[in-house]
């Protein structure tokens, strides 16, 4: 797992160099292998979990690509977002799903019939692709243009362009895929004019999809699984029964509960996923995020608040609480308001760099609680053992705070990186490594279990301030 280094041509635009991110992806494999002081002709098979919804598209006969990756946090289709939720024909679409819906109780027909676009969602940054990029346009029309999330691109680099696929999990993350139908949507296409041949086969998570081109790593090496990393961190922390709940603090937030083969329809807050198709067996998720923890503190880190994000946690226990200092997330994208800004509120002469720190640690704990009501609310499953990784599930601060304020219990692994361990997980059942989930449960090792340790009263005080100010931080 290699963070690759996002780049800022304009305003609001955030993209991936493709190269960059191919020769980092080949880097760190052969690092790996090394490291584990094994040779190459000895790994039975790869697997690859990546960032989701980040994608390129590139011309099928010759592989060039028609522009860097975009990047989920990318904000270059907000006035097409903007134009389309205010749109007659949007309000049109809502009638008529709602018509369906009520005649035919079918939850297929809820989630369009009050669909909203956000700039999270690929479909409208790809609708900005064919409206400015004449290349990509001219490319469809003959139908010469490949789409694809980085799993995609890296599966095409690795086999010298034989094979072109994705798998359920992160075709179901882009918001273009039809989960209740498991295809591409073609409803959506149409609306936004987006031609469907442009879209990969889509396979199973756990699958052989090919060789590596022996010239890449000295000799051929299967691909066993292709993952996107919020499913592949769920499938690391073994939450494979319904109810489990997994919770990924990395440069977002991530909660995803395990919903099984039901597929809870879109709810405000709360997105349908895919989790993993192995064979005949489909998992569902449902997931809602925030996107902007990693982010603020390594901002934090690079204005000098701390040297060291260890050291957040003392800084935050060194006072009794952040003198009514509230800091409001929001340096990238928030999904319901694209315009929420990033602030800190209630600043004083006596506040210090420890009040800023431990403004910064709440409102994460803040947001996990604000998530996790949303998740009782809608989703009619009793949730079972919430599990925890990425990194700021390292910091005990943000950890304890989280299971006082939600009354729950949290496990926190002894490896936080989930995601890389459920797409080894994943390769190892395909290539027959291992030969059921029961085998990977018991590879689990719990580093800290976090128990509430105090009353959510003693918290309200300081959440109903931060709430004063996350609501004058919208619609900046």
């Amino acid at each position: 797992h290699e963070q690759v280094e996002s780049l800022y041509p304009r305003p609001g635009w955030v993209e991936l160099d493709p190269e960059v991110l191919w020769s980092q992806f080949v880097g760190v494999v052969k690092e790996a292998v090394q490291a584990a002081g094994l040779h190459m002709r000895q790994i039975a098979g790869l697997g690859i979990s990546t960032q989701r919804a980040t994608f390129i598209t590139w011309h099928k006969r010759t592989g060039k690509p028609f522009h860097n990756f975009i990047s989920w946090q990318d904000l270059r289709s907000i006035e097409l977002v903007n134009s389309w939720n205010k749109s007659l024909l949007l309000k049109v679409v809502h009638v008529i799903f709602t018509v369906l819906h009520f005649l035919t109780g079918n939850d297929r027909y809820l989630a369009p019939s009050f669909l909203t676009f956000s700039t999270q969602q690929t479909s409208m940054k790809l609708s900005w692709v064919f409206k400015n990029i004449h290349e990509a346009e001219e490319a469809a029309k003959k139908n010469n243009c490949c789409f694809g999330t980085v799993d995609t691109w890296l599966l095409y680099r690795l086999t010298k362009g034989s094979v072109y696929a994705t798998d359920y999990s992160n075709a179901s993350a882009t918001g273009v895929f039809e989960p209740f139908m498991k295809c591409w949507n073609p409803t959506l296409c149409n609306l936004l004019s987006i031609p469907m041949s442009i879209y990969p086969p889509v396979k199973d998570t756990s699958f052989n999809f090919g060789s590596a081109d022996s010239e890449i790593f000295g000799v051929p090496i299967p691909i066993m699984a292709v993952v996107a990393d919020q499913q592949s961190a769920m499938f690391g922390e073994c939450c494979f029964h319904p109810g489990d709940v997994k919770l990924t603090m990395g440069t977002g937030c991530f909660w995803n509960v395990n919903t099984g083969e039901h597929l809870f329809a879109s709810r405000r807050g709360l997105y349908p996923l895919i989790g993993w198709k192995i064979g005949e067996e489909v998992v569902y998720l449902t997931e809602g995020c925030m996107s902007d923890i990693g982010t603020a503190i390594k901002w934090a880190q690079d204005i000098n608040l701390f040297t060291n994000v260890d050291e957040t946690e003392k800084m935050a226990r060194s006072i009794v609480d952040s003198q009514g200092v509230c800091f409001v997330p929001g340096f990238q994208v928030s999904v319901n308001d694209p315009y929420l800004c990033a602030s800190f509120m209630g600043l004083k002469p006596s506040t210090t760099r420890n009040h800023l720190v431990r403004a910064i640690l709440e409102s994460v704990a803040f947001r996990n609680k604000q998530l996790y009501d949303i998740i009782v609310k809608k989703v009619r499953i009793p949730l079972q053992t919430i599990r925890a990784d990425g990194g700021v599930s390292n910091n005990s601060f943000v950890m304890q705070m989280t299971s006082d304020l939600i009354n729950k219990k949290i496990e926190k692994p002894a490896n936080a990186d989930m995601s890389s361990l459920g797409a080894a997980f994943l390769a190892g059942l395909a290539s027959g490594f291992w030969t059921d989930k029961e085998q990977l449960k018991k590879l689990r090792r719990i580093e800290a279990v976090f128990e509430p340790q105090k009353d959510l009263e003693e918290y309200k005080p300081a959440m109903d301030i931060w709430l004063q100010a996350m609501k004058r931080s919208l619609h900046w």
